[in-house]
């Protein structure tokens, strides 16, 4: 019998990632020393005080059963943590958990979009993004990070008739991929914008515990009139190293997380009682680990940065997250072509820009996820290659 995927699978393009993955394979059979900076799956462990919750959890049989909602416990712990990190008085009825912010906004467009809604995504961004407007049947249509304007959205360049058909706009701020921190001005302009238009702010809230030089992480909820006009997804995944896990939360606006709400509760049958209990653990535990692991990613940042800057490739040091953004090296345009050519000449592996959006071309990606002496080595080995003198 001859069976065929749904052609809606047609429209995503696995065909980077596989040919890099397919790479790595060849050149591991062969021996070869590869630096894997491809994925941002964070390489430290997570805090002790939250594996033995979950593990303390497990021993229970009753907690192997459906949990089939959250536990008022871990939504009060949701509601103290945003008041206690962000200074955001948040209810429990403004929560609902999602099986990792990936399928949060995987599926958000299912849950509030109608077919021929316009979405606003950014471009370049993280491609569930994409994903999301795509099964809710929606528009898409992109507003440009530009390193002119500091990778900040501008709204003002778009055409007024996509922002009056926008059901809702994803914005993420410190950004995956291209590592900018926005300020609350700058998100405080974009509600002013929803207000407007009367459209839907969907925040990406990942890395607002990875943030350097200074600056302070925020709550998109903490701003004035917010809650009125969207909703954020707070993860646990990189402050506390448990990715695996997938604990993340669609918390704000009503509507829109009962719209969430409703739609899981087709597939799903909540989040896992030993999971609820190690998250607990995370948001009412100490935050030493976690503003420790923030300075080493800075670390990280920097000796990648200025040691391949001493080799004349020039990097600008990003605001945040767990990536470094870098425009290709003189002489390059392809992200695709750089990217195995840098695999196969040095082992370092590293994301093609495109791979984020038509804008990320001319870019390549490496994620900070080996300890800062390895990557010491990552820029000498890139250095004395010889592939940066392509002039």
């Amino acid at each position: 019998m001859n069976i065929k995927q749904a052609t809606r699978l047609d429209y995503f393009n696995t065909g980077v990632f596989t040919a890099l993955n397919e790479e790595k394979a060849r050149l591991q059979k062969e021996g070869k020393k590869l630096y894997n900076l491809f994925i941002g799956t964070p390489d430290f462990t997570p805090p002790a005080h939250v594996i033995k919750a979950l593990t303390e959890a497990a021993q229970d049989p009753e907690n192997w059963k459906y949990s089939l909602t959250e536990s008022e416990e871990l939504l009060t712990a949701v509601c103290d943590y945003y008041q206690e990190r962000f200074n955001t008085d948040i209810t429990p009825d403004m929560i609902t958990a999602v099986n990792g912010s990936q399928e949060g906004m995987g599926h958000i467009g299912m849950a509030l979009c109608d077919p021929g809604d316009v979405v606003l995504l950014p471009d370049p961004g993280y491609p569930a993004f994409e994903a999301g407007a795509y099964f809710g049947q929606a528009t898409i249509c992109y507003y440009p990070l530009i390193k002119e304007y500091g990778f900040m959205p501008r709204l003002d360049l778009l055409d007024e008739e996509i922002l009056k058909k926008t059901k809702y706009m994803v914005v993420s701020y410190p950004s995956n991929p291209v590592g900018a921190a926005a300020s609350k001005e700058v998100y405080e302009e974009l509600i002013q914008y929803a207000n407007k238009y009367g459209f839907i702010i969907l925040n990406d809230n990942a890395y607002s515990d990875i943030i350097f030089d200074g600056k302070q992480g925020f709550s998109f909820l903490s701003l004035e009139g917010a809650d009125k006009v969207g909703a954020e997804f707070f993860s646990l995944s990189k402050s506390f190293n448990v990715t695996g896990a997938r604990i993340s939360f669609l918390i704000g606006n009503k509507a829109i997380v009962n719209a969430m709400k409703l739609l899981r509760s087709q597939y799903d049958f909540g989040m896992f009682t030993p999971i609820q209990k190690a998250a607990i653990a995370a948001l009412r535990g100490p935050r030493d680990t976690v503003d420790e692991q923030c300075r080493e990613y800075q670390r990280r940042r920097d000796v990648l940065c200025q040691g391949l800057m001493k080799y004349g490739w020039e990097i600008p040091e990003n605001d945040g997250t767990m990536f470094v953004w870098a425009p290709l090296p003189k002489g390059y345009t392809d992200s695709n072509e750089f990217c195995k050519l840098l695999v196969n000449t040095t082992g370092v592996l590293g994301t093609p820009g495109v791979s984020f959006g038509p804008r990320g071309e001319g870019y390549i990606r490496f994620a900070l996820v080996l300890p800062a002496e390895e990557l010491v080595e990552v820029a000498e080995v890139i250095g004395k290659s010889g592939i940066l003198n392509n002039t």
